[in-house]
């Protein structure tokens, strides 16, 4: 994946009656510094693909194929998936509590946070679990709106 542009987050092989599931899901930068682009993971399928019909890692078993980025809901557990949520509403559990904010700024050591209009930084082994807070903004639905009229 790497001539993608891209890297293995994880790999998940599962029964479909006779058939099998190869999930792969890929993690990146992408053109924006936020993770692959659909484009990206089109062009990553199809040298997947490519790569399993020329080889007989699959043997003469059917199988199917899904590609798709880690997702939002994957726990960030290295800087650079803090770094590629920059912007985003985060939940951190630390070790000695809880809070939620916006990712504004990360380095290797650290993730800095918006905590209800305070910059707070929490250094990397502080935090035991992140996870992006899913988010439906109702200005962009207005904005939308507005586009329409």
């Amino acid at each position: 994946m790497a001539r993608c542009g891209l890297e293995v987050d994880r790999i998940e092989i599962a029964s479909a009656g006779k058939r099998s599931v190869l999930r792969v899901f890929l993690d990146g930068d992408g053109p924006e510094g936020r993770g692959p682009s659909l484009d990206e993971i089109a062009d990553a399928t199809r040298a997947l693909s490519a790569a399993l019909d020329a080889s007989s890692a699959t043997g003469n078993a059917p199988y199917t194929l899904e590609v798709s980025s880690r997702g939002v809901n994957r726990p960030l557990t290295e800087p650079k998936h803090f770094r590629r949520n920059t912007g985003r509403l985060v939940a951190l559990t630390l070790v000695d509590g809880s809070v939620t904010g916006r990712i504004t700024d990360t380095d290797e050591a650290g993730v800095e946070l918006d905590v209800d209009g305070q910059p707070r930084r929490f250094a990397y082994p502080t935090i035991t679990k992140a996870v992006v807070q899913a988010e439906l903004r109702k200005d962009a639905f207005a904005d939308d709106a507005d586009e329409q009229e």
